[in-house]
Order: structure tokens, then C-alpha cells, then sequence
């Protein structure tokens, strides 16, 4: 009887020692009021930016062609080289070019020659010695006729060898203007040998294959003592300055993007460096399978340290500013991936629980869970709990 009796008094002891204690961890919200610094919820027009992704491509790419026949006798660019415009990709023997090129411009001199056209001057069918001559012989004939006229009309000339003056005066003229088209044709035919000298020249310019721009060679497909013919490729050459980078919009954004935009991407092979481009196509089509829309932004890539072919994790800057709700990024505690605020109600604070958005310098956006205006907890933030009383500084 004696032991039951303690048992019941240690119990009660006990049960008022745990009341005790809860009712002075339960009061210490009530005694204990931490200082804080308080900031308001401000609405303000925000830049966005659209989240996409893309690859880096070249701003040309070409594969190079020849453009005659014949066989390669020189090589000087290798893969990964870099060109400037017009630099020599490949030399084709040009022996054969050459012998054709010195024939078309003998031909030329030949019938310049011939045409009485020295020193570069203008084509005059008078000028040329067979017109010349025949030109003089006419007028001669000309003289003569009149001569003869006189004499007839005078009744000293026979009328026979009047008639034979007159016949030797229509030959003439005949053969005077026969050695005029003679020589208009000899002209045609020099613009023709001229044509073809321009031809045979742009055979022999063509026995060296050229960069079509500066940039760097993909791929050689050739080598000396190979043969090619007219069309075969011999190289590719990339433009790496400035490069492209093609991306791939949702179809909500469609109204937030337009050319002149700046675009800021980062490639896994420089983690943490950002790069700037501004968009400068936006295709006039959703695509219909992805619900997608495609732009193109120009990179400047002066080192070449971009490469085509990089996959780009980039962001655009929205066309139109939108409104926002901002706080200082002190007020926002982030607690195993859950932002929260602590609200400021008179002398004591509420714990929200908000979704957070844009950053910007030092203040965070508020998409949910705060409104404008509403007074928030901006340090000390570490030491607040749901309810507890504040001081604030």
C-alpha cells in the first residue's frame, strides 16, 4: 500500500514538471521579440527573358568546286585551315590552259592587225587598208566620170567610152563597199576571238581553286595527283566569323520575340562564360509537328573559340517590360527547394510560402503568395518563425 502511494506521488510530480516546461517553451514567442528590418512589396515593370536551347552553326558553308578538268598538282590548305578570301585551295596543271590562252590572244593580235587597230584603237571600217584602198579607187573613178560627163556633154567624148567609164565607176563602188563588209565582218570576227581569249583567261584564273570567303576548311577531298573534272568538289569552307545559332521558341512566346532582340547563351565547353547575339531572323511559321517557332541570332566570334556545332543553352529578352512583384533577396528564405517570406502584421510576422521567378541585382520577383504593398521581413530573416513578435529597426 505504502509503494502504490509513492508511485502516484513521483507520477504527479513529474506530469506538473511537464507542464512547466511546455508552458514556458509555449510562452518564449510572447518574451523573446527579434528585430528586424522591414521592406514593402514594390510592383515594377520587369525585362524577361525567354528560356530556349539551339545548336551554333556556320554563317556559310560551301563545298568548293572545280571548274575545269585536269589534275591536281598542289595542295596547300589541310583541314582545319584557316583561309581569307580568295586564298588558293588547290592548284589544277594549267599547261594545257596556258598554250589555249596564248593561241586565243594571237588570234586577236592577228585580226587587230588586219583591222588596222594598233595601240587599243576604236574599230573604223575607213581605217582598215582594204577599205582605204578601195574607198580611193572609187573616188578616182568618181573624178573620172565626171571628167568623161563634161567631155560627152561636149560632144568630145565617143558614147562608148563614156559607157566604160561609167561601168569602171559602179565596180568601183561595188568593190568599195564589198571591202566594208569585209571588214565589218572581220570586226565580228575579232569580238569573237576576244570572247574567246576572256574564256581561255578565266580557264587558266580557274586551274586555282579559291576560297569563296574567309573562314576555315572543313574537309580537303582531294590530293595531288588526283584527276578532276568539272564540278567535282575539292574542299569545304566554313564561315566562322560571325556564326549563327538557330533556336527553337514555344508558341507562347511567339509574341515576345522579334529581330533586334539580344540573345545570351553559355556552351558546356566554357561553363560559366556567357556569349551576345542579336536575333536577326524569326521564320514566319509555327511549325506544326513541335508547335514550335525557329530564330536565327548572329554571334560575333572574332577568336574562334565557338565552334559550329556547339549546343547553346540560351536566353532572350522579351519585346514587351511586364509588371512584377518585387522583395529584397534577404526576405526570401529558400528551405529544402520552398521559398518563403515572413509577412509583417503589426507586431509579429506570417510565414508565406511564395514562388519566386526573375532575379534581379539584388531583389527577387514574387509570382504567388505576396501581394503589392504588404510589408515583409528583409533581415534577421534566419531567426524568424511563424508568429513570432518583431522589432522593427
Amino acid at each position: 500500500m505504502l509503494r502504490s502511494l509513492s508511485f502516484v506521488v513521483v507520477a504527479a510530480l513529474a506530469a506538473a514538471g511537464c507542464r512547466a516546461g511546455a508552458d514556458m517553451n509555449a510562452a518564449t514567442p510572447e518574451a523573446v521579440a527579434v528585430t528586424v528590418s522591414a521592406a514593402a512589396a514594390v510592383e515594377e515593370p520587369l525585362t524577361r527573358f525567354i528560356r530556349v536551347s539551339g545548336t551554333l552553326t556556320p554563317q556559310e558553308d560551301a563545298e568548293v568546286a572545280a571548274e575545269i578538268a585536269g589534275r591536281i598538282v598542289a595542295t596547300p590548305v589541310e583541314r582545319g585551315s584557316l583561309v581569307r578570301v580568295n586564298d588558293a585551295l588547290v592548284q589544277i596543271a594549267a599547261t594545257e590552259v596556258e598554250a589555249q590562252a596564248r593561241e586565243a590572244q594571237s588570234n586577236v593580235a592577228q585580226i587587230e592587225a588586219r583591222l588596222g587597230l594598233e595601240g587599243g584603237a576604236a574599230f573604223d571600217a575607213e581605217r582598215v587598208p582594204e577599205v582605204a584602198n578601195a574607198k580611193a579607187n572609187y573616188q578616182l573613178s568618181v573624178s573620172e566620170f565626171a571628167r568623161a560627163q563634161r567631155l560627152y556633154d561636149d560632144k568630145l567624148l565617143a558614147q562608148s567610152e563614156f559607157e566604160q567609164r561609167r561601168a569602171q565607176l559602179e565596180a568601183t563602188q561595188r568593190q568599195y563597199e564589198v571591202a566594208r563588209n569585209g571588214a565589218a565582218q572581220q570586226y565580228q570576227s575579232l569580238l569573237g576571238a576576244r570572247a574567246r581569249v576572256t574564256v581561255a583567261q578565266k580557264a587558266l584564273a580557274d586551274t586555282v581553286v579559291r576560297a569563296p570567303f574567309a573562314g576555315a576548311v572543313g574537309e580537303r577531298f582531294v590530293s595531288v595527283g588526283d584527276y578532276v573534272t568539272r564540278g567535282t568538289k575539292v574542299a569545304s569552307v566554313v564561315r566562322i566569323d560571325p556564326l549563327r545559332v538557330e533556336l527553337t521558341v514555344p508558341e507562347q512566346y511567339v509574341a515576345a520575340v522579334a529581330v533586334g532582340r539580344a540573345v545570351t547563351f553559355e556552351v558546356d565547353a566554357y561553363p560559366g562564360e556567357t556569349f551576345t547575339g542579336h536575333v536577326r531572323y524569326v521564320s514566319p511559321s509555327v511549325t506544326a509537328a513541335t508547335r514550335a517557332l525557329t530564330l536565327e541570332a548572329i554571334v560575333p566570334n572574332p577568336s574562334g573559340r565557338l565552334k559550329p556545332g556547339f549546343f547553346a543553352t540560351a536566353q532572350i529578352e522579351e519585346a514587351q517590360k511586364r509588371a512584377g512583384i518585387l522583395v529584397p533577396a534577404a526576405a526570401v528564405r529558400t528551405v529544402a527547394g520552398t521559398a518563403r517570406v515572413f509577412v509583417i502584421n503589426a507586431d509579429r510576422v506570417e510565414e508565406r510560402i511564395v514562388m519566386t521567378a526573375t532575379t534581379t541585382g539584388n531583389r527577387v520577383e514574387i509570382v504567388s503568395g505576396l501581394k503589392k504593398g504588404e510589408q515583409v521581413a528583409a533581415g534577421g530573416v534566419d531567426q524568424l518563425v511563424d508568429g513570432v513578435r518583431v522589432v522593427v529597426r
